[in-house]
């Protein structure tokens, strides 16, 4: 990766949902402005508040899909990324970082 570019795999969950009837929306759906969950697999020498292995929230519309080896990914710039989940530990913080 270079410069602030993070190459994100998808959560299983960010790609379909249900609702709460039952039926299975397709990640293509439109229902307004939706921010998405993916793991970072890799990160460009300058990106400095993300690490490789978090968990990061964006914006699905601000992205450019690759596929490598058979697997699709996602790559973001680094400003992009709304938040990064706080790693399993402490119960009493937010579970959120911006």
């Amino acid at each position: 990766m270079l410069n602030d570019r993070l190459l994100v795999q998808l959560d299983e969950e960010g790609a379909e949902r249900r609702s709460a009837t039952g039926i299975l929306i397709p990640a293509t759906a439109v229902l307004g402005k939706r921010l998405t969950w993916g793991h970072v697999v890799a990160a460009g020498q300058h990106v400095r508040q993300v690490n490789v292995g978090d968990k990061v929230l964006f914006d699905p519309e601000d992205r450019a899909e690759v596929e490598l080896t058979g697997t699709v990914y996602l790559l973001l710039r680094e400003k992009d990324v709304h938040g990064v989940a706080q790693p399993d530990g402490d119960a009493r913080e937010p579970g959120l970082y911006l």
